[in-house]
């Protein structure tokens, strides 16, 4: 595996993002950001020609129903219940 990030760039890393590493945990990032650097690396020998690009992998759907106005309850019928109300809406404490 061809070293892509050295240890002592991990370490620069580290001090720029306020991180102190032991020197394990040092050679694990190292490890682990060559593997991914290895796995784009692969990505991008995809022959991507003739593919559109796309920002989501599924199209988007809008799934809710279109606002269509509907007949709803009288006011009388809606403040029947309310225990105050004024000027025909419900009346509620004053909230400070």
């Amino acid at each position: 595996m061809p070293e892509l990030i050295s240890p002592d760039q991990v370490g620069q890393m580290a001090k720029l993002s306020s991180l102190r590493l032991s020197p394990e945990e040092t050679i694990t990032y190292q490890q682990t950001l060559n593997q991914i650097l290895e796995w784009l690396q692969q990505i991008e020998e995809v022959d991507t020609q003739g593919v559109a690009p796309t920002s989501h992998i599924l199209p988007l759907v809008n799934v809710l129903r279109p606002d269509q106005p509907v007949p709803s309850l009288p006011r009388e019928v809606a403040l029947a219940n309310s225990p105050a109300q004024a000027e025909g809406c419900f009346k509620v404490p004053r909230i400070l």
